[in-house]
């Protein structure tokens, strides 16, 4: 089967390659597209892939748009942080949602969703009608899937400083960001360290207790946190200590959340 990955990380490509070519070997790779855009300029000038793994949040908006632009014909595994929208995902060709990080055994009972779909051609069939799925049901896996009972979110970082590799504790950090496609964090004491997660990975593993993401390419804590003021387009603007040389905005559909967490 021919498959298009549209995603906007490289390290989560990188990751999502390696996991589809250990868990079958057969799906071909025809290529990768990181934006709304290009992936309606790829969909429109080749054929139609079988299957395409879809992240949700791209650099330029949510990829339901890319629906709004193509026909498209294809089967569509979605991966993603959020399963805030799982029921639109359903409303169009998708077998199945997956959120970040991506475990093989998720993965494999997708693509065996997708085998079972598949006529004697050995191809998947176009789909017609969205089968009946019961979203509450499936909501309330997805939120259980994103934060068990009982779970244990990441205590400490293995980073390298210099020739050595240095233990942080969770603690001691004060914020993540990604800079040029590449995650950092920078620590009470103004150390700056690379760490080998994508955003949507780390905000899957912090505690969301002490971290919140307030934008794509941005996860605070609370002692972060040195002001907030108003920003146009019903947005929050932060100031951050350690300094933060970017604009550290919160996003407008997550501007109430962040005050409920902050006030907590």
């Amino acid at each position: 089967m021919n498959v298009l990955i549209v995603e906007d990380e490289d390290l989560a490509v990188r990751k999502l390659r390696k996991l589809v070519q250990e868990v079958d070997p057969t799906l071909a790779i025809q290529g990768v597209t990181s934006s709304i855009e290009d992936s309606v300029n790829w969909l429109q000038n080749h054929p139609a892939p079988d299957l395409i793994f879809m992240d949700i949040e791209l650099a330029d908006g949510q990829s339901f748009e890319i629906f709004e632009q193509v026909d498209i014909r294809s089967r569509v595994i979605f991966t993603t942080s959020y399963d805030e929208y799982a029921l639109q995902a359903f409303k169009v060709n998708s077998i199945d949602y997956l959120l970040k990080p991506i475990q093989r055994e998720d993965l494999q009972r997708s693509l065996k969703k997708l085998r079972d779909l598949m006529p004697l051609n050995g191809r998947p069939d176009a789909p017609t009608d969205t089968p009946a799925f019961n979203i509450e049901k499936l909501l309330r896996e997805l939120q259980g899937q994103g934060n068990p009972a009982g779970r244990e979110y990441r205590k400490r970082f293995l980073v390298k400083q210099g020739q050595k590799l240095l233990s942080v504790e969770v603690g001691d950090i004060l914020y993540f960001y990604t800079d040029e496609r590449f995650s950092f964090f920078k620590t009470r004491s103004n150390q700056k360290f690379l760490v080998d997660y994508t955003l949507d990975e780390l905000a899957d593993s912090l505690d969301p207790g002490q971290f919140f993401r307030v934008n794509r390419g941005l996860i605070v804590t609370h002692n972060a946190v040195e002001q907030i003021q108003p920003y146009f387009g019903n947005r929050l603007a932060l100031t951050l200590r350690p300094a933060f040389d970017k604009e550290a905005i919160v996003s407008r559909e997550k501007v109430s959340d962040f005050k409920v967490w902050m006030g907590k």
